[in-house]
Parts: structure tokens; C-alpha cells; sequence
């Protein structure tokens, strides 16, 4: 057994020396490589199956209780300064591993299925294993510097991927937005890390802690500087995972590939955020500000994301808003210390909002068989309805998916969402209440979404519907002007009707289907297995609180009973159309307009970061081209002008330079004498 461990190193390489292959292979031999299609999708999934493999088998091992491996070399030295490199499997690292490379495995299979057609299939699959590589790197990290490396990895394969059709302005615009957000963020950890490592001597996290604790007691530094230090560092798990204010980017992240949206979505990037949290939760708990910081941060992160996913129409950016709020309960468990609560929730979210979004991409995959290559009227469900007919598979699987976010029992999501709402009343009530009501929106929007695309009758046939689609910018509206210049839309329909996806497509939606249902049962309160097992640091000397049957039936039925006045409330508006939606959104018109503005959050970021850094180049351009060329010119003109005027006096002659010697003695003299 302690050989496996030896070769866990082969995780993140094995992907890692794929994309190489691949990658190499299209640089040197573009048009053999490319035309090798099926050959490199069965290479790159096999080697992430065999990362898979390796990683339930570090899992089982730890399971079993074997201990802590951690296996590092000297990177870097110089004087008392050293730093280290390699690679740590705990049962941290273990669950998150299992998480990745399942997820990353399945999204791989899918990917052949749905990008069948794309002429950049194979260069897609070396992108895809790069980034899997990147973010098991991450995972497997020991100490901060190495997680900074990756972190910036896993960056610059969203930047990649969220590109990859960079023929479209709004791809290319979508990833310089993901990552010069992603750089504010990255920024602030980066000064941050340097603050700790300062304040504390070292990258490794749990010493980290103990350290800064230690120097914060002792008066060495004070508790608001390490509040500092905590918040910047914070401020990367803000961006990766789309918190509040950093949150704007993960939307327009959507006009990537769906592989690759459900691959950030779920597993990769924006759960990098949370677990980088874990990792540093031996520093932010001794800094009981940052802590709640990083609770109300999550706390309003949830109810945003929820009040914007209300009003929209197109799909994935409806599951966009929905991962955006489900990050804010991940980080609202951390941040009210419920370290188990938080990493149960992106265990559960993992696999339910995997398949929610593999099942947009069938939903797309067929849509386009009726309403062309357009992504603005495949994506919108306006023009759905009824596919339950047609796609079953997908139908039935997406209602998984809606159950399990919805905190419907017993799927996976009620256990989850259920925990994090107990410890943050345990905490403070008014963030209970906001994740709450935050479960509320959740079940409208998101039974809204399937009743609008499986139930009821198909309307993307319908002439007066397509032509009342007006081409306007906002959530659940993409801009078809826009459209118009980069794709030209295909006027001759395939068929009349949407077709169920192929196997390569729908055996992953079944497959995730199952842990989105019964994966939740293994962090069941009464005897939680998830929590026995993962742990915050120090943890394992904690007493296990008693359960209390009446406490969680009455936070539970809380709970449930809110998403199912959502339920209710979104079945009458749009499966039996008791209630009309669109006389609702007349008469509150404001708060419709506030929520399907995004809440200006985009409008006032142009205004205030784009138009304002625009006016600062204009007006240092100005001072550039005034004061500092003026400086350079006017010692210019001083040269030529006294270069001018000496060029009569050198002449050559010893008399005259003589006779100008004796005059300045002689004015020297009168002076002296005057003086």
C-alpha cells in the first residue's frame, strides 16, 4: 500500500503529459494530429480514467485509516530561506481528488459526443486534460507557493477554454473578462501570501496558523494587519469562486463550450476557491473578523446569485447564477465554521451541477437540430417545451439534478444545504435567514427551468415566438446583433423536433445521476460518515455533538418547506399557467428590471473600472505628452540653444580665452571688493 503512494505524483502528471502529447503533436504535425479524432479522445480519457483509478485508491487507503503521506524536496534556498515542493494526500486531498478526476472523467466522455463536429475537437481534449492536470496539481499542493502556481494554471486553461470558439468576439471578450477579474483576485492573494509568510516564516498552512496566532498574542503584529493579510488572501477564493463583487465574470464564462462549463462549474475552478479556503482555515480561524467577513461575503453572494437567476431565459446563464449562489453557501459554511458543511456542499454540488449542465448541453445538442446553429435561440427556453417527449433521458435526469439543488429529500442537496443552514443558525440567525429565503429563490428558478424546458408544449417551431424574440442584452437574452455579425443564422431547419443525445451523452447524465441522488446519505446527520471523515485541522480532538431528532426536524422541514412554496409558486406560473408571470414582472417592473440588469452590476463596473481607467490613460497620455516629453524637448532646446551660443565663443585662439580668464578675475575682484 505505502507504494501507491510512492506513484500518487502520477495524478496530476499523467493528465499533465497528455495535453503534452497532444498539444506537441498539433504544434509539429497540425493536419495528421487533428485527423487522429478518436485516437486522442481514447488516449486523453484513458489517462484520466487511470488518474481516477489511482484516486479511489488513495481514497479507500485513507478510508481505512492509513495516515498522512507527505512527500517533499528542497525546491529553493538561500541563507535561512528554503522552500519546498511536492505533493501531500490526506483525507482532504483524497475526497477532492475523487471528486476531480470522476467529474473530469465523465465530462471527457461527453465531450465526444458533443463536440463531434467542432474542427478543434482534438486541441478541446489537450485544453481539457491541461486543466485537469492544473487543478489536481493544486490539490495535491503542501504548501502556499506550490497552490499559487497551479492556481495560476488552472487560470490560464479557463482563459483557454472559456475562448476556445475565439473566432466569436463574445468568446474572446468573455475570456479577457474571466481573467483580468480573476487578476484583481489573484493579486490580493498574492500580497497576502507575502504578508503571511512575513508575519509567520513560513508557506505551510497549519504552521501558518499557529504562527500567526502565536505573533498576534505576542504583540509582534497587530490583529488588524493579520485581519489584512487574511482578507487579501481571501480575495482569491473571491474571484476563482465568483463571490461578491468579484462574481461578474462566471456568467459570461458560459460562452465556452458546455464540456467546459460544467467542468469550471462543478470541479474545478470555482471549486478551487472553497478548498483553498480548507487549506487556510488554520489561519482564518484565528482571525475571528476575517471569518465573518468571509460568512457575509457568502451569505449575500447566495441571495445575488439567486434574485438575478430568476429572470432568466437562457439556460446555461440560469445555471450560471445558480452555481454563483450555490459557491455563496459553500462560502457562508466557512465562514461560520462549518468546515465539513462547506466541502459536503461541493462534494453534492459536484455531481448534481455536472449533470444539470451536461444536461443543457443535450438540451442545446438537440435545439440546434430544429432552430440551426444559433446559440442564442438553441439556449433559450422560450423556445423549448415539452422535451420531456423527446429527450426522456435527459428530461428525467435534469430533474434529478433540480431535486438535488432544490433540497427536495432525500437527494443529495437536502443533506448538504440542510447542515450549512443549521451551523449558521447556530452562528447567527440573520445569516440563516438569508439562506433561507436564498432556498426559496432556488426552487422557483430552477423548477421555472424545467417547466419551461421539458413540460408543456414545443415552441421552437413557432413563427410568432421566434419573431417576437427581440434582440436585447441582458440575463437570459443574448444579444442577436451581435450574433447576426458573428454567425449568420441557418435558415433551413434539420427537423421539425429535438432528438435524445447520443450514448457518448447521456451515459455520463445517468452515471451522475446516481451520487446527485444517494451520495448524500454518507453525511447524514445522525451518523456522518463525511464528517467523521473530513475534518478541519485539529478536528479529530473534538467531541462529537449529540444529535437532536426534534432540532433537525424542525431546521429541516424549514428548509423543505420553503423550496416547496418555490416549487408550488413556479409550478402555477409556468406548468399550469394559473398565475401569469409576465403581469408579475408588469407590475414590478422595477425589481424585474433590477434583477434582469443583473443588479447594473456589469453597467456600473464599464462605467467606473472600463470608462474611468479610459479617462486616467487620457489624462497620463496628457501629462506624458505635456510635462514629460515638454521636460525632454525643453533640455533639448536648452543644448541647442547654448550649444548655439558657445560656438561663437570656442574659437580656437589662446589671446581670447585668455582675455575672457583676466575678465572674470577682474569682475570677481570688483565684486569681492564691493562686497
Amino acid at each position: 500500500m505505502e507504494q501507491l503512494y510512492q506513484y500518487a505524483w502520477l495524478i496530476p502528471v499523467l493528465p499533465l503529459v497528455g495535453a503534452m502529447i497532444v498539444g506537441l503533436g498539433l504544434i509539429s504535425f497540425n493536419q495528421v494530429t487533428s485527423g487522429l479524432r478518436q485516437a486522442v479522445a481514447i488516449f486523453i480519457v484513458s489517462l484520466t480514467g487511470a488518474t481516477m483509478v489511482l484516486s479511489f485508491a488513495l481514497l479507500w487507503s485513507q478510508i481505512n485509516g492509513h495516515e498522512i503521506f507527505i512527500q517533499t524536496f528542497e525546491w529553493a534556498a538561500a541563507g535561512d530561506f528554503s522552500l519546498s515542493m511536492g505533493y501531500t494526500i490526506d483525507h482532504l486531498t483524497t475526497v477532492m481528488l475523487t471528486i476531480v478526476t470522476t467529474v473530469a472523467f465523465l465530462v471527457m466522455v461527453y465531450t465526444d459526443g458533443y463536440m463531434e463536429h467542432d474542427p478543434g475537437y482534438v486541441r478541446f481534449y489537450a485544453y481539457l486534460s491541461l486543466f485537469a492536470s492544473s487543478m489536481l496539481g493544486l490539490v495535491v499542493s503542501p504548501n502556499l507557493v506550490q497552490v499559487y502556481i497551479f492556481w495560476e494554471l488552472v487560470g490560464m486553461c479557463s482563459y483557454l477554454l472559456v475562448g476556445f470558439w475565439y473566432d466569436r468576439p463574445a468568446a474572446a471578450d468573455a475570456c479577457q473578462k474571466a481573467f483580468v477579474v480573476n487578476r484583481v483576485g489573484d493579486f490580493g492573494f498574492l500580497l497576502g501570501m507575502l504578508g503571511l509568510y512575513w508575519a509567520t516564516g513560513t508557506f505551510e498552512f497549519t504552521e501558518m496558523g499557529v504562527q500567526l496566532e502565536t505573533v498576534v498574542q505576542s504583540g509582534i503584529i497587530g490583529s488588524s494587519l493579520a485581519a489584512l493579510f487574511g482578507i487579501l488572501v481571501f480575495m482569491g477564493p473571491v474571484a476563482k469562486s465568483a463571490q461578491f463583487p468579484l462574481h461578474v465574470w462566471l456568467p459570461d464564462a458560459m460562452e465556452g463550450p458546455t464540456p467546459i462549463s460544467a467542468l469550471i462549474h462543478a470541479a474545478t475552478m470555482v471549486a478551487a476557491g472553497v478548498f483553498l479556503i480548507a487549506r487556510m482555515y488554520p489561519v482564518f480561524e484565528t482571525v475571528p473578523s476575517v471569518m465573518t467577513i468571509i460568512a457575509w461575503t457568502g451569505a449575500f453572494t447566495a441571495f445575488l446569485g439567486a434574485t438575478i437567476a430568476l429572470t432568466q431565459n437562457d439556460i446555461k446563464k440560469g445555471l450560471a447564477y445558480s452555481t454563483i449562489s450555490q459557491l455563496g453557501y459553500m462560502v457562508l459554511a466557512m465562514g461560520v465554521g462549518g468546515y465539513t458543511a462547506g466541502l459536503f456542499h461541493l462534494m453534492t454540488h459536484a455531481f448534481f451541477k455536472a449533470m444539470l449542465f451536461l444536461c443543457s448541453g443535450s438540451v442545446i445538442h438537440g435545439m440546434e437540430e430544429v432552430v440551426g446553429h444559433n446559440p442564442a435561440l438553441a439556449q433559450d427556453m422560450r423556445l423549448m417545451g415539452g422535451l420531456r417527449k423527446y429527450m426522456p433521458i435527459t428530461s428525467y435526469t435534469f430533474l434529478v439534478g433540480t431535486l438535488a439543488i432544490c433540497g427536495i429529500p432525500p437527494f443529495a442537496g437536502f443533506w448538504s444545504k440542510d447542515e450549512i443552514l443549521s451551523e449558521a443558525f447556530h452562528v447567527n440567525p440573520a445569516l440563516w435567514f438569508i439562506g433561507w429565503l436564498t432556498a426559496g429563490l432556488t426552487a422557483f428558478y430552477m423548477f421555472r427551468m424545467y417547466f419551461m424546458t421539458f413540460e408543456g408544449q414545443f415552441r421552437g417551431n413557432d413563427e410568432s415566438m421566434l419573431a417576437s424574440l427581440q434582440p436585447k442584452f441582458g440575463p437570459g437574452a443574448m444579444d442577436t446583433r451581435e450574433l447576426e455579425s458573428e454567425h449568420q443564422a441557418d435558415p433551413h431547419h434539420h427537423s421539425e423536433t429535438p432528438h435524445e443525445s447520443p450514448l457518448s451523452m447521456t451515459l455520463p447524465l445517468i452515471l451522475l445521476a446516481i451520487p446527485s441522488f444517494a451520495i448524500g446519505w454518507i453525511g447524514r446527520p445522525w451518523e456522518n460518515w463525511f464528517e467523521e471523515f473530513v475534518y478541519p485541522p485539529g478536528g479529530e480532538e473534538m467531541m462529537e455533538a449529540a444529535f437532536e431528532w426534534s432540532e433537525f426536524l424542525i431546521m429541516a422541514g424549514n428548509s423543505v418547506g420553503i423550496a416547496l412554496i418555490g416549487l408550488t409558486v413556479a409550478s402555477l406560473m409556468y406548468a399550469r399557467k394559473s398565475i401569469d408571470p409576465s403581469a408579475i414582472a408588469q407590475q414590478l417592473s422595477s425589481l424585474y428590471r433590477f434583477s434582469l440588469n443583473k443588479w447594473y452590476f456589469d453597467e456600473i463596473y464599464h462605467r467606473v473600472f472600463v470608462i474611468g481607467s479610459r479617462r486616467l490613460a487620457r489624462q497620463v497620455l496628457e501629462m506624458d505628452y505635456r510635462v514629460v516629453d515638454g521636460a525632454v524637448n525643453l533640455t533639448g532646446l536648452i543644448a541647442i540653444i547654448s550649444g548655439e551660443g558657445l560656438k561663437y565663443i570656442e574659437t580656437g585662439r589662446a589671446q581670447f580665452y585668455a582675455l575672457i580668464v583676466f575678465g572674470a578675475v577682474l569682475g570677481f575682484v570688483i565684486v569681492f571688493s564691493i562686497v
